[in-house]
């Protein structure tokens, strides 16, 4: 009686063609496998804090830590100095990975260094979300002194960048916040219960705003003319999105409306 073996010797093509496809299944394995460290990171944030009236020093650091870097985002917060209002320090350092900036400023004069660096940040098309005193974050008011050598204005941030016309505020009352004509469909409502918003803090006069701008909410004081408080603008030639709100009163961060507002603001603006 004859045995027979089962032979385990493979031909030279069959050993060839086994090899590629391993090789080829661990090169896949690779692809759809990259370590953590290789992940693309979360867009940055940079969000810059230097104004004396509306707590925002407090407010936005809390809305960061627990709306932005729950997105995820990457948050950089950067506070003007204690000692000189004017200065920024790390601000040139932290822009130069950002995504987008966040401005709550009023009315400062940093060293020219950090103006270039917000124009070098919009000049490569990326966005831009200002919020309350953003509107005149870098103007000074005809009264007032001329910056010290080696710093700098720019008195036309407002309607170049943001695409309004500040003109200053009426009173402290609360504002009754509505929908503007067109704007029902807009992603930075989405979910936002308009019925929830109050305006607190006054209202800001932006009347007229600047061609091309979107308007999103408007405010009404009683014997008031009704005023834009939240729109979006394009900026420059590569189009860098811009959202503005004169909302951002401290009360107006207790209320879960605004607090979504703000945070579709954001996501809409890093949207390409």
């Amino acid at each position: 009686m004859t045995n027979t073996k089962t032979s385990n010797f493979m031909s030279p093509n069959t050993f060839t063609l086994r090899n590629l496809l391993r090789t080829t299944l661990f090169a896949l394995a690779a692809a759809f496998s990259l370590p953590a460290a290789h992940a693309a990171e979360p867009p940055h944030i940079v969000i810059m804090i230097g104004e004396d009236e509306y707590r925002t020093w407090e407010t936005l650091p809390d809305f960061a830590a627990k709306e932005l870097k729950a997105a995820p985002y990457r948050v950089t917060i950067i506070h003007a100095d204690t000692a000189d209002k004017n200065q920024f320090p790390g601000f040139i350092e932290a822009m130069q990975d950002a995504d987008l900036l966040l401005l709550s400023v009023r009315r400062r004069t940093p060293p020219a260094a950090v103006i270039d660096a917000i124009r070098k940040h919009l000049s490569a098309g990326k966005p831009l979300v200002g919020i309350r005193t953003a509107s005149h974050a870098f103007a000074l008011r005809p009264k007032d002194p001329a910056p010290k050598e080696g710093l700098a204005i720019w008195q036309e941030f407002d309607p170049q960048v943001l695409g309004g016309s500040y003109t200053g505020h009426y009173g402290k009352d609360a504002v009754a916040i509505a929908l503007a004509p067109g704007a029902e469909s807009h992603p930075i409502l989405r979910g936002v219960a308009i019925a929830d918003l109050i305006g607190h803090g006054g209202l800001y006069k932006n009347t007229p705003l600047q061609t091309g701008t979107t308007p999103l909410l408007t405010g009404t004081l009683a014997g008031q003319a009704t005023e834009p408080v939240a729109w979006t603008h394009l900026y420059g030639p590569k189009n860098s999105r811009i959202f503005y709100t004169s909302l951002g009163h401290w009360d107006d961060f207790t209320l879960p409306a605004f607090r979504r507002f703000l945070l579709n603001g954001i996501d809409w603006a890093l949207t390409k």
